[in-house]
């Protein structure tokens, strides 16, 4: 099931018809019964633009995972490798292709690089002497993917990495592309807004781009305002903080990869008659697709947890009310018009029996002592209290050698919302977290030390708290039931990157200068060119569409706030989101340890 892709005024399922007709046209230059060999990687957000039918149409007769050695028997003409332009990958390949000709075998091999070629990899397949063999080299440049209606994201998981930590700006270019390529369909975006370094660097090279392809402007009337281009590193808070709404509690206990979800099975075993227990219990993790094409799912997904149990079981009274006007139906049209709806009504109630189960799975670990007293100490750090002391929980975790990277998202959130540590505070945690856990982990404070999620203090003044009473960042008592302000995501917290977005649509970041210069790197605002006779009139009542852009990465509760402010009545303004990759603070965590598995032998 393929998510709807329209939101408003937006139509990105343009994005994805140009990204699947690139791929047509690659597979017809390889005449012939074809097999693809995949980079593991991609084959999550190829699906999300192409299902197997469409590869099939075009000859693709079998698919294989690439690995070393031999290929897989398959009795076809063309072998074509999709991969990520990675050396290592390459060596795989040549492996694969050397074992091939060895055995005389008369297949053509074929190379499509995503999302660009690259002259290293193709020197390496040279000196491996293997980049003879194919008859095809090309390029296939999927930067941004539609995950939903209103959500695109490029699925980069170096992005903040490469950004903060290794001064490597190639995920900001493949970002300028992707934008390009978004303007080219959607027509040029008039005001581009940003904070932040990276942000500059974006909006520098789009304006750049832009100069060279003078001569060649799309005729579109433009479908978006405005771009609002944000740093991650401008609001390290909000990613490190438990999400609290459904989904987002979904991604903090599961993890959902590309728009699914693994889940334990037990839960979803077909009910089991009574003397059957025990039989045939499913072992494999259910996995289940996420998206608005589910009408429940659509409904629920942005609640606060604590609302999703009222909802469910309303929804279950109306579900079973439907079922029973079938004992109501006499005539034959009646009941016709009942079996009509039969297939939507089942597939409803088929919907609302998984996510009654996995809200019961979470429910089990929301309630739990654990999960309460960690909350506490977060919500301690959000509103100000006791940050610039050791922390008694942070210390009982490390004790009980809880998780690493529960502990590393704790005493970065505490120096975040202490704006850096007093040195000798941060010693002291350096020092528990690499007796306990091991000092291979020196590698990744440091790293978390250099993007200032963890650091010492510089300057006696800690902006923290001016920038939450100006900004608003903690409610009192926010409604979870029935919100009426972004904080609901977090029960109290609004995030810090919803809140400037808020504040730029009305009444402007003029009102927020002093704040703004509190946070790190330039903000700014620019205006691009529109050619003659497309400037938009606004109807009256007509509302504006902003595409926010998050270099860095962005969590569910963040694309839960903004669709909020979409839905406000008095809202004016219609957000479409993008990111580098949609990320929890566990992921992002682990994106800066320094090589996890290289440390666990």
């Amino acid at each position: 099931m393929s998510a709807h892709l329209s939101y408003g005024r937006v139509n990105l399922n343009i994005l994805r018809e140009a990204a699947r007709k690139e791929l047509r046209e690659f597979l017809d230059k390889c005449g012939g019964s074809k097999a693809i060999v995949w980079d593991e990687y991609l084959t999550g957000p190829f699906g999300l633009i192409a299902q197997y039918s469409l590869l099939k149409e075009h000859e693709v007769e079998k698919m294989f995972t690439l690995k070393g050695g031999r290929l897989p028997a398959a009795d076809v003409k063309n072998i074509i490798f999709f991969v990520r332009p990675r050396l290592e990958l390459m060596d795989i390949i040549a492996e694969n292709v050397i074992s091939e000709d060895k055995m005389h075998s008369p297949r053509d091999f074929h190379m499509l690089f995503v999302p660009r070629r690259s002259m290293l990899c193709e020197q390496r397949l040279k000196e491996q002497g293997v980049l003879g063999s194919f008859i095809n080299i090309d390029e296939y440049i999927l930067d941004l993917i539609p995950y939903d209606g209103d959500l695109l994201s490029m699925e980069s998981e170096g992005a903040f990495r490469e950004c903060y930590l290794e001064s490597d700006q190639t995920s900001l270019y493949h970002t300028a592309k992707g934008l390009m390529t978004l303007q080219a369909l959607y027509g040029t975006i008039p005001q581009i807004f940003g904070k932040g370094e990276c942000a500059r660097h974006v909006a520098n090279m789009m304006l750049r781009m832009k100069r060279e392809f003078a001569g060649t402007q799309t005729q579109i009337l433009p479908v978006f305002d405005s771009l609002l281009l944000l740093d991650r590193n401008v609001d390290l808070l909000t990613p490190l903080a438990t999400q609290l709404t459904y989904e987002g509690l979904i991604d903090e206990v599961y993890g959902i990869t590309n728009g699914y979800v693994k889940l334990p099975p037990e839960k979803f075993s077909a009910q089991k008659k009574q003397g059957e227990a025990g039989k045939d219990l499913p072992t494999e993790p259910k996995k289940m697709q996420l998206n608005s094409a589910e009408e429940l799912y659509a409904e629920i997904r942005d609640k606060n947890f604590n609302g999703v149990g009222a909802a469910l079981s309303k929804k279950a009274k109306i579900i079973s009310a439907a079922f029973e006007e079938r004992h109501s139906a006499k005539t034959v049209g009646e009941i016709k018009q009942f079996v009509s709806q039969l297939p939507h009504m089942q597939a409803a109630r088929s919907s609302l029996a998984n996510h009654t189960s996995i809200a019961e799975l979470i429910k089990d670990i929301t309630t739990s002592e654990a999960f309460f007293d960690n909350l506490t100490v977060e919500q301690e750090f959000m509103t100000g209290v006791d940050t610039d002391k050791v922390n008694t929980y942070i210390e009982d975790c490390i004790a009980q050698k809880d998780p690493l990277i529960k502990i590393l998202r704790l005493v970065c959130m505490q120096s975040v919302c202490n704006n850096g540590l007093k040195q000798k505070l941060l010693d002291y945690y350096k020092r528990e977290i690499l007796q306990t856990y091991g000092y291979e982990h020196m590698l990744t404070l440091n790293n978390l030390e250099k993007t200032g999620l963890l650091k010492p203090q510089t300057s006696t003044r800690n902006n923290y708290p001016t920038i939450r009473k100006t900004l608003k960042l903690w409610m009192e008592d926010a409604n979870e039931q029935n919100p009426n302000d972004i904080s609901y995501v977090y029960s109290g917290y609004a995030p810090l990157s919803i809140r400037l977005t808020q504040v730029l649509a009305r009444p402007g970041w003029r009102s927020i200068e002093e704040v703004l210069k509190m946070l790190p790197g330039p903000h700014f605002e620019e205006r691009q060119q529109l050619p003659a006779g497309l400037h938009k009139k606004r109807q009256q009542g007509e509302n504006r569409t902003t595409l926010v852009f998050f270099l860095g990465g962005v969590t569910y509760a963040e694309i839960a706030a903004l669709r909020f402010l979409s839905q406000m009545e008095d809202g004016g303004t219609e957000y479409i989101i993008a990111t580098t990759k949609l990320i929890n603070g566990t992921s992002w965590i682990k994106s800066l340890m320094d090589r996890p598995e290289a440390q666990a032998s």
